[in-house]
């Protein structure tokens, strides 16, 4: 990384049901293929099974393949990485997203909001932070999905520079993904990028990408428009916002809502 640029590499991929395996080769052969040095690999949402419900026979614990897999990938690219998988722990499941660095080290968030239209609250227990990780001069807040519908739990108070969205999202709403990832942009003044997968799952959801790295001005700074297999790869500057924010402060006249009054008609 250089004068306070980060390169993102995300990974639009079909995801093999249920198969942790094969979804790890898979994507390890598309790393692979990059023969240049990124900053940070973005992986979709459960990368390994699918949006699955069947918790019992997808899940891992904590130190499982999938964690160890992101471990050894991120030490061997020299780059973050991160995505969600389905975790068991202590006998409960999570939606959880892990970020692991070059060295080792690693943070955790548990998906804030459960797709209730999908049963996912009936399966997975709701998370309560809020994650922001400091890598390489930047503050980067991850999340997960459905998430994106939230702007409260996304409100920044320059908390952070990049958002990121790891997903399945269905192609019926694609139209929704795109507004709302541009609109976390203009309202946080952050980059924001959005790795969705391909496909089709074995509950006949159709997913059809639409992966991409919006500019604070909303704007993209790289795409996916196709259905189809993608490696996205863009540089973003810190220094650019930094500018941005410094000639248009709008975050300074953001609502303090712990001093809001709410009346009730």
């Amino acid at each position: 990384m250089e004068d306070n640029k980060l390169k993102l590499f995300l990974v639009q991929t079909d995801i093999i049901w249920g198969d942790i395996d094969a979804n790890l080769l898979h994507i390890s052969s598309l790393i692979n293929q990059s023969k240049t040095s990124v900053d940070v690999i973005i992986l979709p949402e459960m990368f390994t099974t699918g949006f699955s419900m069947d918790v019992s026979r997808h899940s891992e614990a904590i130190n499982g393949k999938a964690f160890n897999w992101m471990v050894s990938m991120a030490n061997k690219t020299n780059a973050a990485i991160t995505g969600s998988i389905i975790v068991s722990e202590n006998s409960k499941f999570y939606n959880r997203l892990f970020w692991i660095n070059p060295d080792g080290t690693w943070f955790s968030y548990d998906k804030r909001h459960l797709f209730s239209m999908g049963k996912e609250d009936q399966f997975y227990e709701r998370g309560n932070k809020r994650l922001i990780v400091t890598y390489k001069g930047w503050k980067i807040c991850p999340l997960i999905c459905y998430d994106l519908r939230f702007p409260v739990w996304a409100r920044n108070n320059n908390a952070y520079d990049l958002l990121i969205y790891v997903a399945n999202w269905p192609s019926s709403r694609n139209h929704i993904w795109n507004i709302l990832l541009r609109a976390r942009a203009i309202e946080n003044q952050c980059y924001v990028a959005g790795v969705n997968r391909i496909g089709r799952d074995l509950e006949n959801v159709h997913y059809i990408g639409e992966s991409c790295i919006i500019h604070p001005k909303a704007h993209q700074v790289a795409s996916s428009n196709a259905p189809r297999e993608a490696i996205l790869q863009a540089t973003i500057s810190l220094d650019e916002l930094r500018q941005f924010r410094m000639k248009f402060p709008v975050l300074k006249d953001a609502d303090d809502l712990s001093s809001v009054t709410f009346l009730n008609p």
